[in-house]
């Protein structure tokens, strides 16, 4: 929503301000200025970027437009299932673990935020494994910090296919206004009046370029990085947990040594977290 809302004041904000100068807004729809723009910029995305990562990036693009995930609400729930998944082990033991392992959408621990949230799901199941089989503390823990740092450089490939494009758009802005010269020249035995027109619409090629690179794409880039820091955090938080249950920590312990990572501003305070605790046991 925040996205939209931005969006929107971009583009009032330029469109108003030409207008309140005496501008015609009619002018500045181009469509194939943006045809060569948009164009231009799309193939030389598709043609620098593998196919995945092309999936990847678009993925994620458009997701900005939905409510980021990781919010107070969820890293809650994230430590209301570790609290459950550290009694049960210390109550059955670590081999009661193997079911829910296997089929965690079977289980009351996980809950439906935290199962839709693939990767992680994948990451807690995977080390629960190693756990369950006895792996050593500090071999489980350099395990998941190599972990952590592989699935971090590859959510930075997405941010920088995106940034690229957008650090791009304005040289294809530059591009799709010579062509825009190009046709003026060859029509220079029109009336001036005709000729200011089209010297308008190919200036216009360099305004949406610069318009597209650092109204839209940069800013959806920064939001994309923004996620990710909080994906990364949350990954933080379910690796303090899943240490904690392989060293037998307390389930209150964990839940505290999880909420000491979070950041600020997505950290449940003690006293929310001790009565979703009490709740729970009730």
């Amino acid at each position: 929503m925040l996205v939209i809302l931005g969006y929107l004041l971009v583009m009032a904000s330029i469109v108003g301000g030409f207008m309140g100068v005496g501008g015609q807004p009619a002018v500045l729809i181009q469509p194939f200025e943006v045809l060569i723009i948009c164009g231009a910029a799309m193939g030389a995305f598709i043609s620098g970027n593998s196919f995945a990562l092309v999936k990847a990036s678009i993925v994620q693009a458009t997701g900005t437009l939905k409510p980021a995930r990781h919010n107070k609400a969820y890293y809650l729930e994230l430590l209301l299932c570790f609290y459950a998944l550290t009694n049960k082990t210390r109550k059955e033991g670590l081999l009661s673990l193997e079911d829910l392992i296997e089929n965690p959408e079977n289980s009351t621990i996980f809950t439906a935020a935290i199962l839709a949230d693939h990767h992680l799901m994948e990451f807690i199941r995977d080390n629960l494994r190693l756990i369950v089989t006895g792996v050593e503390n500090h071999q489980l823990e350099e395990l998941m910090d190599q972990e952590l740092e592989i699935h971090h450089e590859e959510g930075y490939g997405p941010i920088k296919a995106i940034q690229r494009i957008g650090d791009g758009m304005p040289a294809f802005g530059i591009v799709a206004a010579v062509i825009g010269v190009v046709h003026t020249m060859e029509s220079i035995n029109l009336p001036p009046a005709e000729l200011g027109k089209l010297i308008a619409a190919a200036l216009v090629g360099t305004f949406l370029g610069i318009l597209l690179a650092y109204g839209f794409i940069a800013p959806v880039a920064a939001l994309m990085e923004e996620r990710l820091e909080a994906a990364g955090n949350a990954f933080k938080c379910a690796q303090k947990g899943l240490l904690c249950c392989a060293q037998g920590i307390p389930p209150v312990m964990t839940a505290e040594y999880m909420r000491s990572i979070i950041t600020s501003n997505m950290r449940p305070d003690f006293a929310e977290m001790e009565m979703q605790l009490k709740a729970n046991k009730g």
